[in-house]
């Protein structure tokens, strides 16, 4: 599924922020997917956190792929008003976070993500959704 053509709007209510911030994590899922970064992972915390609602896990090859997903990102999220907010990490430590407020982004090479395990530890009170490579 394509949710590139989705826009966001500016909503108040608590119920439709949380809808904003799943076609974000879908948008993401789907610009990660179409620059070739691996086994992509989609989890709602919305009822476990407060710093954000959803996690995007995804895997990278090389520091030049990482760079390229993020750049990727914020060119999609840009004319929607979702800017970058933080980032921590980066290709050359082999993981980085991005953080666009209700998305956070996590990209890890395959040797950290198996170190860090987000999706089984966050995976104890949220539902993991995976995304075929």
């Amino acid at each position: 599924m394509c949710y590139h053509s989705v826009r966001l709007v500016d909503s108040r209510v608590e119920g439709a922020r949380v809808l904003e911030s799943e076609l974000l994590a879908q948008r993401a899922v789907d610009v990660l997917s179409d620059h070739k970064a691996l086994d992509i992972a989609l989890i709602d915390i919305s009822r476990t956190a407060s710093f954000t609602d959803f996690f995007v896990i995804a895997s990278a090859q090389s520091p030049l792929q990482f760079s390229a997903l993020q750049d990727y990102l914020e060119k999609e999220f840009l004319p929607d008003g979702v800017e970058l907010r933080h980032r921590e990490g980066s290709g050359d430590n082999g993981w980085m976070l991005l953080d666009f407020g209700d998305l956070i982004v996590h990209v890890f090479s395959p040797d950290q993500r198996s170190y860090y395990r987000l999706e089984e530890l966050w995976g104890r009170t949220s539902p993991v959704v995976r995304f075929a490579d």
